[in-house]
């Protein structure tokens, strides 16, 4: 009688196979699950005093950086890449800034749209995924006319942000924007050569008829807290914006570095398509040592996303600080 409760040999036998049958569906079941290949969408927000600062990521674009930067040799460009675990062509980010000042939002470059390919052109869904739409933005500010900066403003001809304003330096429109400096440009599509040119004229042409493309001149506060400044070298008009709330500050930096791994060591290292690489070299020094001394938060588009950070002067170059992570409030 007290082997009554007992489970039998064979009952015992039945429940083993039964659980390893069932461990075995379970790994089966999992190691046929697809591989997602998807990292999370690429947005990254933080409160920067009153404003709400949104990190968007275009996407990323593989680069041969060691035919583009100058004043150094593909061999130091191989080794200095080597000594942060990268090599060439280097994966490379396409950054834009949102800024939500409490009674506007504002955007700082688009992205590139649909000009480079699919690996590109990510900005709007990645806004869309932060809480946002390319309709509710109230004001674009353009660092430079470069297609991986404006190229996101319209999709065959038809605006995107169908309800912005365009700022942007005039001198730099009106570089772009001349029928005279493309007739003297080469052909080709990077720096001052005629496919720039075209880029330009075709992306902005909608807003220019709209009437809503509005030229700044110089230094320009264009909205309470968010100062445009002169940064040119990587093209004549190019400029950078600092934006202030609360005593606190970010400067948007635009295009004064591609490649952190080397430019922020060497600061005397340009890329081929600035349209003056010395004046280039000598605004890049004169903002990172800014940024160092003033301890500083700066944005870049071709940083590593979210491409925020700070710097520290070493007795060569530069050290990058990137933000440390937060998840937000």
């Amino acid at each position: 009688m007290k082997y009554r409760d007992s489970l039998s040999s064979h009952q015992l036998l039945a429940l083993y196979i039964l659980l390893a049958l069932c461990l075995l569906l379970q790994c089966a079941a999992y190691a046929a699950a697809p591989l997602a290949r998807t990292s999370a969408p690429g947005f990254y927000r933080f409160m920067m005093g009153g404003f709400e600062i949104t990190a968007l990521n275009d996407g990323t674009l593989e680069l041969p950086v060691d035919q583009f930067l100058i004043n150094t040799t593909p061999q130091k460009i191989n080794d200095a890449l080597a000594a942060h675990y990268l090599e060439s062509p280097l994966e490379t980010s396409y950054n834009a800034f949102l800024i939500n000042t409490g009674t506007k939002l504002i955007l700082i470059d688009t992205g590139a749209g649909n000009i480079f390919g699919p690996r590109l052109g990510k900005l709007a869904a990645n806004m869309r995924a932060s809480g946002y739409t390319p309709s509710q933005v109230d004001e674009i500010y353009i660092t430079h006319m470069h297609a991986d900066h404006i190229g996101g403003l319209t999709t065959d001809g038809e605006m995107n942000f169908s309800n912005a304003i365009i700022r942007a330096n005039r001198k730099e429109l009106d570089y772009w924007l001349s029928e005279a400096n493309m007739a003297k440009a080469p052909e080709g599509n990077r720096g001052d050569q005629k496919g720039t040119y075209r880029r330009a004229m075709t992306i902005m042409a909608p807003y220019v008829k709209a009437g809503r493309m509005r030229p700044f001149d110089g230094e320009a506060e264009l909205s309470p807290g968010i100062r445009a400044y002169q940064s040119a070298g990587h093209t004549p008009g190019h400029v950078g914006y600092m934006i202030e709330s609360q005593a606190n500050r970010l400067m948007v930096v635009g295009d004064i570095i591609h490649v952190a791994a080397i430019q922020f060591q060497d600061p005397t290292v340009s890329v081929a398509f600035d349209s003056d690489s010395k004046q280039a070299e000598k605004e890049r020094l004169k903002e990172f040592t800014s940024i160092a001394d003033g301890k500083l938060l700066f944005a870049a588009a071709h940083i590593p996303f979210p491409g925020l950070g700070r710097l520290q002067a070493k007795p060569q170059g530069f050290q990058w600080v990137p933000i440390n992570y937060s998840a937000g409030k």
